[in-house]
């Protein structure tokens, strides 16, 4: 049995701000699924935090390129550095975030140890870059596309190991049937996607189990699997910052989780998004740390 770390990882340096003069609230996720207990229910140990640099656009405007770019170099690296430390002990990182830009720490950390795939459990795929958009700036949603080594080089090619993440070593759950234009990229380039349209009419558990066993793949070291809260429907998990219609339920995504997890060669998970100040009363907060509870109790 694999150690549980919780590490905090309190970044919310790739969002834009929600009104003028604030920063986004994610950076309160760690400290409310902890204020729910998740350490303790998991029975973790203590990783501790790496803390991020001041979220600090100055006088970035548009098509200046991803916004906090200098700070999220650093930040990547630190949170690599803590990463692959877990890594190479044999620990289970649980990464509480902060943005879906922190993904890009673990991908950098197990490129340097080895060839390792990617889970995405996420409504986007986020793959913004600069081949299909003018609006680049906000690095949580450009996150998978950094990874893959698309976009400016002082964040694809830290420490020359772009890319992080290869594209066919990628699998993504719970995108929005909706978002069309997304799927015809990924296609092309064999990027595995699976929306929560397909998931309900062929089966969660069926669909996950085989992609699952794609990824336990020889040529792969073995898989990361990233969350982001806004695959669940806003019905049940509001608090995000961009609540997309027709999101998977909660035990729809408990039955995603669970063969993820339950997967020897998954090393590390982080969780994204989930946003405490659009949640004052913290029903949202309270039933993401049950899922991820109840996904790592059956795995």
């Amino acid at each position: 049995m694999r150690n549980i770390v919780a590490l905090d990882a309190p970044s919310n340096l790739g969002l834009r701000p929600p009104a003028p003069g604030t920063v986004p609230g994610v950076y309160k996720l760690a400290g409310a699924l902890r204020e729910q207990g998740i350490v303790r229910r998991l029975g973790a140990l203590e990783g501790g935090v790496v803390v991020p640099p001041r979220y600090d656009r100055g006088d970035w405007q548009e098509g200046d390129g991803v916004f906090n770019a200098a700070a999220l170099r650093a930040y990547t690296i630190k949170l690599a550095d803590r990463i692959e430390g877990h890594v190479w002990a044999g620990d289970f990182p649980l990464v509480l975030g902060g943005d879906c830009s922190i993904q890009l720490g673990a991908a950098l950390a197990l490129r340097r140890v080895g060839r390792y795939g990617l889970a995405a459990v996420d409504a986007s795929a986020d793959f913004r870059h600069p081949g299909n958009s003018d609006r680049i700036g906000a690095a949580g949603g450009e996150e998978l596309a950094l990874g893959t080594g698309r976009g400016q080089s002082d964040l694809t090619d830290i420490e020359g190991l772009r890319p992080y993440l290869r594209d066919e070593d990628v699998r993504l759950f719970g995108g929005r049937d909706a978002f069309e234009d997304d799927r015809a990229e990924l296609a092309a380039l064999k990027i595995p996607n699976t929306t929560v349209g397909e998931l309900r009419e062929w089966g969660v558990d069926e669909l996950v189990r085989g992609h699952v066993l794609s990824l336990e793949t020889p040529v792969l070291d073995g898989f990361w699997l990233h969350l982001d809260a806004d695959v669940l429907d806003p019905s049940v998990m509001p608090a995000v910052d961009s609540p997309d219609p027709d999101g998977l339920l909660p035990d729809e995504l408990l039955a995603l989780l669970r063969p993820l997890l339950a997967s020897p060669r998954c090393v590390g998970m982080n969780i994204t998004i989930y946003d405490p100040d659009l949640d004052p009363d913290g029903t949202a907060g309270a039933l993401l740390t049950d899922l991820v509870v109840a996904a790592f109790a059956q795995s």
